[in-house]
């Protein structure tokens, strides 16, 4: 909604634009005339039209959220106002997953939506691409990631505890998770848990009638204490979840955005406020 407001305000101003040109082009032709009446007459129909202003109100509500928390001048001034924006919405997902479905991810977009999910105050966002291309090279992206944050929020912004290469490390920190994951982060959980239920009922610890899909749910908390994902940004073409953490999205809300090239931070409020206006309904 947000990005159709800007695209009707920049319509509005095409429009008022061609308007005063044509305004200064009849007065222009209007001059050849000997007779002044025809001349007034014209000015008084058109220029008020080409002259007037939108309402104050209404120029505040569709002004590009880029200009407000992207572009300010401090660092302090842009984490103030990124949080400012956090606090605006319905509701801001605790977890947040980018599914990148584009075969080559770009380092730089990547890193522009990771920074302003934590700016905006998401405490853990997962990265993953099926190819497994972000987490081989994963010092290139977090080297993205904390050059843009100290750009953007200075120094004390950019405390992030970065996971890779195993998912299933506790997190111990306060600090805001970054996770680079693959398709084989997943799939290791649940193939892990599973032999540890089988080691289990041969051991004669448990025996086959205890086992639920509770217990298997409690074990993958075990390997990997983050919480589920509240929100998947599915970036690309494909509609498929490519393998994206398959136990760990039963309740997780989708967006999809055509790609990660070139999003603006406008763009990740829109999907941010689609996300609000959603009614999970848990099955009812």
């Amino acid at each position: 909604m947000a990005l159709l407001y800007g695209l009707l305000w920049r319509l509005l101003l095409v429009l008022v634009h061609v308007n005063r040109a044509f305004v200064c082009w009849l007065r222009a032709r209007t001059r050849c005339f000997k007779g002044r009446l025809w001349e007034r007459a014209l000015a008084s129909l058109l220029l008020p039209v080409a002259f007037t202003d939108f309402p104050v109100e209404q120029k505040k509500n569709h002004r590009n959220p880029d200009s407000k928390a992207v572009d300010a001048d401090s660092p302090a001034e842009r984490q103030a106002l990124f949080l400012n924006d956090g606090k605006s919405l319905e509701k801001l997902p605790v977890h947040i997953g980018l599914l990148l479905v584009d075969e080559e991810p770009s380092y730089t977009d990547v890193a522009n939506l990771v920074v302003w999910c934590l700016a905006l105050g998401i405490s853990h966002v997962s990265v993953y691409d099926d190819n497994g291309i972000l987490q081989k090279n994963n010092s290139v992206l977090m080297h993205e990631i904390t050059q843009l944050q100290r750009h953007l929020l200075g120094v004390e912004g950019s405390k992030v505890e970065f996971l890779s290469n195993g998912s299933e490390k506790h997190v111990v920190s306060c600090r805001p998770v970054v996770s680079v994951l693959s398709p084989e982060d997943g799939k290791q959980s649940i193939v892990q848990a599973a032999q540890q239920l089988c080691r289990s009922v041969e051991n004669k610890e448990k025996s086959p009638k205890d086992i639920s899909v509770s217990m298997l749910d409690s074990l993958l908390r075990e390997f990997r204490n983050i919480p589920d994902p509240d929100l998947v940004l599915k970036l690309g073409p494909v509609d498929s979840t490519l393998g994206f953490l398959p136990w760990h999205i039963r309740l997780t809300e989708f967006i999809s955005l055509s790609t990660h090239r070139n999003v603006s931070y406008e763009d990740l409020l829109g999907a941010l406020h689609r996300y609000g206006a959603c009614q999970q309904r848990l099955g009812k």
